[in-house]
């Protein structure tokens, strides 16, 4: 949101503005000191910058923290062009990057994120210092097939809602957030099924470790050990990237960052400490 004046809106101490970009408005929030080193946070499928509300009070005391709705997701439009390719959202990010005038950051991906956040250090290696990426499945051999299909009407039944995103979060107990399953209600099911498409086909030409190995960049991976989605196992192919460090989370899900902010936030800040270096 913008302000007649062309300002940003402050809501409950972040700052929030909307840039247009060729292809579509993106949603960009911060919070923190705008001279603290920069983090940016790139959501999954199906979500939007409000998964990330649990890490902010825990990390904005020490950086300026970045986070955007992907075109098709949150508050953003939808891209103008149709592109929902990882390349193209990553591209998005680095432009949105520029306009905030920041010339170093670490990127942060959860889940598909992560492969946006790769995306974007390939495009960009000047611009990420760093990334971190939690639950992201590293090639397709780990993906689990799941055993109830996303729901083909759209929106869906509260109760196909529910269903198709319990597989994203295994803490005993734990209740998703109803502004998580409102992001999900107001996707498009072409968002939803292009975004999905888009992370295979990236995963289809190249696996993760190998796009990151010729990097050069610190890499943090973070796995909760009961993902639901991609074995968490998987994470050990990421030791192909030199120097990587790579942190299985016990008792939870697919979603640390929800699941269990604290420990995740202590991960990220111990790890950003030498990815803003």
């Amino acid at each position: 949101m913008t302000l007649p004046d062309g300002g940003p809106y402050v809501n409950g101490g972040a700052e929030t503005t909307t840039l247009s970009l060729d292809d579509g408005d993106i949603h960009v929030c911060q919070d923190g000191p705008r001279d603290a080193p920069a983090l940016l946070l790139i959501h999954g499928t199906a979500s939007s910058t409000r998964s990330w509300d649990a890490l902010v009070p825990l990390l904005a005391g020490s950086h300026r923290l970045i986070r955007i709705d992907l075109l098709g997701h949150g508050r953003s439009s939808e891209p103008a062009d149709g592109g929902y390719a990882l390349p193209d959202q990553a591209r998005r990010a680095g432009v949105v990057l520029d306009r905030l005038g920041v010339e170093r950051a670490v990127v942060v991906g959860h889940s598909s994120g992560g492969a946006a956040a790769t995306a974007l250090a390939e495009q960009r290696p000047d611009l990420v210092t760093a990334l971190a990426l939690i639950n992201t499945g590293p090639s397709l051999n780990a993906f689990i097939a799941p055993e109830t299909a996303a729901p083909s009407q759209w929106p869906p039944t509260d109760e196909q809602l529910r269903l198709f995103a319990s597989t994203g979060f295994s803490r005993a107990g734990y209740q998703i957030p109803e502004e998580l399953l409102d992001d999900a209600r107001g996707m498009t099911h072409h968002t939803l099924t292009a975004t999905m498409r888009a992370t295979t086909s990236y995963l289809e030409q190249q696996a993760l470790p190998e796009r990151l190995a010729v990097l050069g960049k610190p890499l943090l991976v973070i796995f909760g050990e009961d993902d639901r989605r991609w074995r968490s196992s998987s994470a050990a192919d990421y030791r192909a990237v030199p120097g990587a460090r790579i942190e299985l989370l016990p008792g939870l899900g697919h979603s640390p960052l929800l699941e269990d902010p604290p420990r995740t936030a202590a991960l990220l800040l111990a790890f950003t400490v030498r990815g803003s270096e």
